[in-house]
């Protein structure tokens, strides 16, 4: 394996970093230390220069107007874009754009005029409502909103929770039981308008971030066309499935820029700070904390470039990118955890960004599926069986 960075790369990658250094944290100054968004006009402003860097709509495939970018560049540039205040709960705040909902690149032509062209000029906007309370990280046989036929319709009963944009989304993608098959073979993907009779926001749920929430939703005879199943029917939970793993390479490298500035803010206070007639950095403890550090994010970088340049070859790469958000998300969580320590009583206040990071790493932990889900990931595939 060869981790060097190619000319292109590098030149994408220094650009990224300038971009954050002078646009996004000289903003971050003026800003609530738990702030989720820029000011609108700001916002505007970042977004037309991304537009002319090349770079709006990052993970959008060029066959749908975006840049095409291979996912070795693109998790090169999210550890780049993460390394400020808020870069791992919103990563440059959203200036670099999105895909929207990805799972929509399988829609028929009529859907896709619909929904995903609107969606990706930021148009409309759309959530995902996957999980429910009867459990999350078994979703497909967790699954008990019920979708009946009716005609040329299906009606759809049933609750999601921990949905998030979904009060503000125009539409959803629901994933609804639609055959008696207890497993993945019987779940169907069903784009639903938000406007509909029977679509309900049942309550917002509050999460670890003070500016982030999530929703419950309840469906009550919610009546949706049968030309707006996405995908075949029962086959909806491989839609939910097929592009986690990709999406997790991304996802992991994100932790990975918090954990390099964590690092390095630890290095600048242990050689400045004195203490007990020396500075932190002459400390054993404190050094081997920070040799602790250094090999959690080279073993993460590893694992996750690893998992980008096997996906960029065509090749299986399910258990790599497993290992790579369970590496990186739980690697960087301690990272950051021993930034705090080395800190002290500083470091747990919001005069630093570490608290900030130390609890949005605690979600990492879970979000594109726990740590546990991963390492069951790994044990199938290295197995060669599904094992309970």
């Amino acid at each position: 394996m060869d981790h060097r960075m190619s000319e292109e790369q590098e030149l994408i990658v220094e650009t990224v970093r300038r971009f954050v250094a002078d646009e996004i944290v000289p903003l971050e100054a003026d800003l609530d230390p738990d702030a989720g968004a820029l000011h609108p006009a700001d916002h505007a402003r970042l977004v037309d220069k991304t537009k002319e860097m090349g770079f709006y709509g990052l993970d959008i495939p060029k066959e749908f107007g975006g840049p095409g970018i291979d996912v070795t560049t693109r998790a090169l540039m999210a550890i780049e874009m993460s390394q400020h205040r808020g870069g791992l709960y919103n990563p440059c705040y959203g200036t670099f754009g999105g895909a929207g909902l990805a799972q929509l690149y399988e829609a028929t032509d009529e859907q896709k005029q619909k929904y995903l062209y609107p969606t990706l000029k930021g148009e409309k906007t759309g959530c995902f409502a996957l999980t429910e309370p009867s459990g999350g990280s078994d979703p497909a046989r967790a699954i008990q909103t019920r979708g009946i036929q009716d005609g040329d319709e299906w009606v759809l009963n049933g609750s999601k929770l921990y949905i998030s944009g979904a009060d503000k989304a125009d539409f959803a993608l629901v994933f609804a039981r639609t055959s008696d098959d207890p497993g993945r073979n019987g779940v169907t993907a069903f784009i639903v308008d938000t406007d509909s009779p029977g679509f309900h926001v049942r309550r917002v749920v509050h999460t670890l971030r003070s500016t982030h929430y999530a929703t419950e939703l309840q469906f009550e005879e919610l009546r949706v066309p049968a030309s707006n199943i996405l995908g075949e029917l029962n086959r909806g939970f491989a839609i939910a499935n097929d592009r986690l793993s990709r999406q997790r390479i991304p996802y992991a490298a994100g932790c990975i820029g918090v954990a390099v500035v964590a690092q390095k803010m630890a290095i600048e206070w242990a050689k400045s700070r004195e203490s007990f007639g020396g500075l932190l950095a002459e400390k054993q403890a404190v050094q081997w904390m920070i040799v602790d550090n250094e090999i959690d994010i080279r073993h993460a970088t590893f694992l996750v470039l690893d998992a980008a340049q096997r996906a960029d070859r065509g090749e299986r790469f399910r258990t790599e990118a497993a290992m790579a958000k369970l590496i990186a998300s739980e690697g960087a969580g301690r990272v950051v955890d021993r930034a705090m320590q080395i800190h002290g009583g500083v470091g747990m206040t919001k005069d630093l960004p570490l608290e900030r990071w130390y609890r949005e790493l605690r979600i990492r932990r879970v979000g594109e599926g726990p740590s546990e889900v991963q390492r069951l990931i790994m044990a199938r595939e290295i197995l060669g069986g599904s094992f309970k």
